[in-house]
C-alpha cells in the first residue's frame, strides 16, 4: 500500500502535491512585531483598541501574503505611526500556540502621528515604567531585550 501511494505522488503535478500537503498541515498565523527606541532610548508602545486581553502593546500585525517580515514591520510601523524604523534587526522568532510572532528590534526619530483607528493612544517609556495595560511577555520581552542589549 505504501509503495502504491509513492509511485502514485512521484507521478501526481506539482501543484497538486502542494495543494494536499497544504490541506494535510496544521493552520497558523504569523505576524511581525518590534521594540522600537527613540534617541532618548525610550520604547514605543500603542494603546490599541482591538489587542485580546492587554491593550498596550508593541507596534506590528500580520505578514500579508507574499511580504517579508522585514517588508511588514517596516509597513506595519508606517500604518500605525507614520514613522519610518531604522535598520530592523531580527532578535527572535517565537511560537505560541498556532501562532508564530517574528520579533525585530529597531530605532526610529520623529513624531508618532496616529492616522488609524486600531490604535487609541501611544506612549515613549523607559524600560521600568511600561504602561500597567501592557501585557508580562511583552513587558518581560522589553526588559530582557533592552538587558541584553545593555540599554
Amino acid at each position: 500500500m505504501i509503495r502504491l501511494a509513492a509511485i502514485i505522488w512521484r507521478f501526481m503535478p506539482i501543484g497538486l502535491r502542494l495543494k494536499v500537503i497544504r490541506l494535510s498541515q496544521p493552520k497558523f498565523t504569523v505576524s511581525v512585531v518590534a521594540i522600537v527606541l527613540n534617541n532618548e532610548n525610550k520604547v514605543l508602545v500603542l494603546d490599541h483598541y482591538i489587542r485580546p486581553g492587554a491593550t498596550w502593546g508593541l507596534p506590528g500585525g500580520f505578514i500579508e501574503p507574499g511580504e517579508t517580515p522585514e517588508t511588514a514591520i517596516r509597513r506595519e510601523m508606517f500604518e500605525e505611526t507614520q514613522l519610518e524604523v531604522k535598520n530592523p534587526e531580527l532578535l527572535r522568532i517565537r511560537t505560541l500556540r498556532k501562532h508564530i510572532e517574528i520579533l525585530f528590534f529597531a530605532r526610529t526619530e520623529g513624531e508618532v502621528e496616529l492616522k488609524t483607528s486600531e490604535i487609541r493612544d501611544y506612549g515613549w517609556f523607559k524600560k521600568s515604567s511600561l504602561p500597567n495595560g501592557m501585557s508580562d511577555l511583552q513587558r518581560n520581552l522589553v526588559k530582557t531585550t533592552l538587558d541584553e542589549k545593555s540599554i
